[in-house]
């Protein structure tokens, strides 16, 4: 069977770029930097962008068109067929949160429809609206309209699929977000927003929580150790620059972030007659409050009449549906990509993966607390897959990946032994720092933090984690088995 590429670098580009732009960059993104000290924040973020997100993606881009595999044949290659429970595990930790992703896509594609459905700028009581939709069945309408688009898209193949959607999708996305700068810049008073987002207070910069905030953001921003990445480039033509790409996709991301984040400290202080900051940094539930809470409430007093005001909100929960999906897609296809590497023709694959979708998106659908401690549980394993995908490079031997994988001719920069420091010792220390300092903080923020049942403690986390790594390694022998299989036929 012939192998399926993306038909160029810039469709490889763009669908990537898909990636990594969700709604973490429009929503979380402007209420993390709020929360700890507007620009303050961005000083640490723009450094964990080189130290973390920058050579993790590419590392992902590396191995992905290296090997052409997902991450568990990518890590049985490099790292060996004992350590095949941990590519395992970045594909559960990513697939589990595909699981609560498609209903978050869900709720932005309700708000969408609900502009025409329920003259959402007419709505007296935002609050009330968000409840009675979450409360109900709703969501679980949502989410399966999420995973059907996402599904189909991903049964459609690369070329014919995901590049296609991504070429509308992303530079529509851009274009919408550029637009809604451009309004919100033209606002009285936005300026006072420009003001926090960008005037740091080098105080905070001694605070240990903003560091590790940033490179929380960061892991979230750009999509690194996520494995994804490298389930796309194992797409790419052969000819393709990982180095490039890899900072394209990086730097291209995180602008988007600066670009949301400006259209949204900018409306939000123009509008606003109380307390600005309170506007951004309100979690409301499941960490909804700005997006479905506030900013419906903030449009409706743009000025230009209600024309225009139905506009700029149609525009917005536009780019947040576009960036969700493009999003959602890539969780789908890493889970189908990881079974044809088991074996699977794609058509059996896809469909395996959005039954499973269906059915396991639906206790978050129907419990926002589920959803939450979802949210938490695989968001912050997110560092443990950063961490592995750099434990397997090191395992293979981080010279020798360099000198035969990383450094081809194909790449315009050629990586120096500085880069085996960086992967060697600073990515592990980043994500073992992280890591205990969540532990030891959980401390003193919740009493209970050993409880696994609690909703956002550590010991959720950690039970959840140890059940899935336990059941892994008894599997493991059987994970390997089916890979090399496969690779044999």
């Amino acid at each position: 069977m012939k192998e399926e590429t993306f038909s160029s670098r810039w469709a490889l580009l763009i669908s990537v770029l898909g990636i990594a732009v969700g709604t973490g960059n429009i929503w979380r993104f402007s209420r993390i930097v709020a929360q700890n000290g507007g620009g303050s924040f961005l000083i640490p973020w723009i450094i964990f962008l080189f130290v973390w997100s920058v050579p993790l993606i590419i590392l992902e881009f590396t191995i992905g068109k290296y090997t052409r595999k997902g991450p568990v044949g990518a890590f049985v290659y490099l790292a060996g067929e004992k350590f095949a429970w941990m590519g395992a595990f970045v594909v559960i930790v990513s697939t589990a949160i595909m699981f609560y992703y498609s209903v978050v896509t869900g709720w932005c594609l309700k708000y969408l429809t609900g502009i025409f459905t329920d003259n959402l700028l007419l709505v007296e009581d935002y609050n009330q609206y968000w409840n009675n939709f979450s409360s109900g069945y709703q969501p679980v309408l949502f989410h399966l309209i999420a995973m059907l688009i996402s599904a189909y898209v991903v049964f459609r193949g690369v070329k014919s699929g995901i590049e296609k959607v991504s070429k509308v999708l992303v530079p529509s996305l851009v274009v919408i977000l550029i637009l809604l700068f451009v309004r919100a810049l033209l606002l009285p008073g936005s300026i006072k927003g420009f003001e926090f987002f960008f005037k740091p207070d080098l105080n905070l910069l001694l605070n240990h929580k903003v560091w590790i905030q940033a490179l929380t953001q960061n892991a979230w921003d750009t999509g690194a150790g996520w494995g994804l990445i490298l389930v796309y480039a194992a797409y790419a033509q052969k000819k393709e620059d990982t180095t490039i790409n890899g900072a394209l996709v990086a730097f291209g991301n995180n602008s988007i972030s600066l670009l949301a984040g400006m259209t949204i400290f900018a409306t939000v202080f123009a509008l606003t007659t109380g307390d600005a900051l309170r506007e951004i940094t309100v979690s409301g539930p499941a960490n909804t409050g700005l997006t479905f809470i506030s900013l419906p409430n903030l449009f409706r007093h743009m000025p230009g009449g209600f024309f225009v005001q139905n506009l700029f909100t149609f525009l917005f929960f536009l780019a947040l549906s576009f960036a969700a999906l493009t999003s959602l897609i890539s969780l789908v296809e890493l889970a189908t990509k990881t079974l044809i590497d088991f074996g699977l023709e794609r058509k059996k694959s896809i469909s395996i993966v959005m039954i499973f979708g269906l059915l396991c998106g639906l206790p978050s659908s129907l419990n926002l607390k589920f959803l939450i401690n979802q949210d938490w549980v695989w968001g912050v394993a997110l560092i443990l897959s950063g961490g592995f995908l750099s434990f397997a490079v090191i395992k293979f031997g981080v010279n020798k990946f360099r000198e035969s994988i990383l450094n081809t001719e194909n790449n315009e920069f050629i990586f120096g032994k500085w880069f085996n420091i960086l992967i060697k010792f600073f990515i592990p220390f980043q994500a073992i720092i992280l890591l205990i300092w969540w532990i030891t903080a959980s401390f003193n923020w919740e009493k209970e933090w050993y409880n696994p049942f609690k909703a956002e403690s550590a010991g959720t986390a950690i039970f959840q984690w140890l059940i899935v790594i336990l059941f892994l390694l008894l599997v493991n022998n059987k994970i390997a088995k089916k890979v090399r299989n496969n690779n044999e036929r």
